[in-house]
């Protein structure tokens, strides 16, 4: 459990935590001992509230001076000289987390950060430098990292996970799977809930295929599968909408004497939804209620959102009824579903009162909820209602926009040939502390090449090249096709010759 998490449950449930501690058999020494407690509780809390702020500060004011600076070479004098932070494990974690999409700043960071006062080493510090590396492909530097923690204590197996995950998305399944087999030279002994991350990775990769291939070769010979074998593999049928293979699965699934729980509804659920047969999902919900299986707020979502999506809103909203008749306590997410399926019926009025009720019951608005409103607004042409929203959100303090709100902007305002106010949200993003992945830097490098302001273009192409981000070769093309027809030649030649170092050249540590 993270810092900010722990709080929220300390805040959430602090009257609970208090009042086991009142007892009356003698009232003056229970008044007293009770005082004392509830002194000493809401001092704990206080310091953790202050700790938490200050470590927000700093997270802020470090990631910062990351995002508007220019030169890796001196990041380390810069944070030297300008930070001014009190360094400690829960700090490195948080910059890590909010840099996750420049791997190139994350390494600098980390080797700044660690040999400041205060800087200790740890698994989790770890396992975001190599999640933040593996997006940029640095799997040499990754394997460095491994050995650092092997040396240190520190490596578990989901370390192996996470590196096996970064090579299937980089469509490098056979190294995915020899990472897998690697944990034995590391003295780790695979066993069936490893074998269910590897397959969970590789469905996750768009891969199910051959995680089916080596379930069927593993099962039984190397392991003895679970029910979350099969739910894995079910989920993995149903995000490629292969409903036949997913039945086959689920007829295995039941001959091997495993009957569906909440998770495997909700999976099935969730496929005929994803495949727009919503009787069908329904029909399961129907099922696994005459089975006694009582749906999770999960799997209400999945229906919200579903049949909202499906223009189906009276129905959705029927749902959203039986989930408070069932007694949940109310969840960001299916208050999102709901505020999406009045969307998806462009009755806004209406999503706009579900942010009330949501702050009634004190679970949100948060980021997404209002991604899902200016996706929807943007969708129906109402491009100035989104851009008023958005300037709200970022005016108020409670909800900050994350990556992806910042990237709905900059793509709407580049849609709109408006390129001028995509800059002035993208330099708000910065000013931030915000870093901006590959998608983002490619729509707005597009949308200036298409003004056929060049020198622009080519200042975020370098830009993102310094981040560590490998511009995809589309995109690459249209910028060079752009210099060439203004007889840059030169200047390709030099943007080709960084591509090539950032390709072939592995960060050291």
């Amino acid at each position: 459990m993270g810092l900010y998490e722990f709080i929220n449950l300390l805040q959430k449930s602090s009257r609970k935590f208090i009042y086991p501690f009142i007892r009356f058999p003698n009232p003056t020494f229970s008044s007293f001992r009770a005082t004392v407690h509830i002194k000493s509780l809401t001092s704990s809390l206080q310091d953790v509230n202050f700790t938490s702020k200050k470590i927000a500060e700093d997270t802020e004011k470090v990631c910062k001076l990351l995002s508007n600076n220019k030169s890796n070479s001196r990041i380390e004098s810069l944070l030297s000289n300008e930070a001014a932070v009190e360094v400690s494990p829960t700090l490195v974690v948080e910059v890590l987390k909010r840099i996750s999409n420049a791997g190139v700043l994350a390494l600098s960071f980390f080797r700044w950060a660690e040999k400041q006062k205060g800087f200790k080493y740890t698994t989790e510090s770890y396992i975001h430098l190599i999640e933040s590396l593996g997006k940029i492909k640095q799997f040499s530097m990754i394997w460095q990292l491994v050995n650092d923690m092997k040396r240190k204590g520190l490596l578990t197996k989901e370390t192996f996970t996470l590196i096996s995950r970064r090579y299937a998305r980089a469509r490098k399944v056979q190294e995915a799977i020899e990472t897998f087999e690697k944990m034995e030279k590391f003295g780790m002994k695979p066993e069936v809930s490893d074998f269910n991350r590897l397959i969970d990775t590789l469905c996750k990769s768009r891969q199910v295929e051959k995680a089916q291939q080596l379930f069927d070769e593993m099962k039984n010979r190397r392991f003895k599968p679970d029910i979350k074998s099969y739910t894995i593999l079910l989920e993995g049928w149903g995000q490629t909408q292969s409903l036949l293979r997913l039945n086959e699965v689920y007829r295995e699934m039941r001959d091997e004497g495993f009957e569906p729980d909440v998770v495997a509804y909700g999976i099935l659920i969730n496929a005929h939804c994803k495949a727009k047969k919503y009787d069908e999902a329904i029909k399961w919900f129907h099922e696994m209620e005459a089975k006694n299986c009582k749906p999770s707020p999960h799997i209400f979502c999945i229906l919200i959102n579903g049949l909202g999506s499906d223009n189906r809103l009276i129905e959705a909203l029927e749902f959203f009824e039986q989930y408070k008749a069932s007694g949940f306590e109310p969840e960001t997410a299916t208050y999102n579903a709901v505020v999406g399926a009045y969307c998806w019926s462009m009755q806004m009025q209406d999503a706009y009162r579900m942010l009330d009720e949501m702050r009634e019951f004190g679970v949100g608005p948060n980021s997404r909820t209002y991604d899902i409103i200016l996706h929807h607004l943007i969708k129906g042409g109402r491009t100035e209602e989104a851009n008023d929203l958005f300037q709200k959100i970022t005016s108020e303090s409670g909800c900050e926009p994350t990556m992806s709100t910042y990237e709905i902007m900059v793509r709407m305002f580049c849609n709109e040939d408006r390129v001028d106010n995509a800059i002035g949200v993208w330099n708000k993003m910065r000013s931030k502390g915000v870093l901006p992945g590959m998608h983002m830097f490619c729509t707005l490098i597009d949308s200036l090449c298409f003004e056929n302001r060049l020198n622009e273009a080519c200042e975020y192409f370098e830009d993102m090249l310094d981040m560590g981000i490998r511009p995809p070769a589309s995109m690459f093309s249209r910028l060079k096709r752009a210099l060439l027809d203004e007889g840059r030649k030169d200047f390709v030649q030099i943007l080709t010759q960084k591509i090539d170092r950032l390709r072939k050249t592995p960060l050291v540590a």
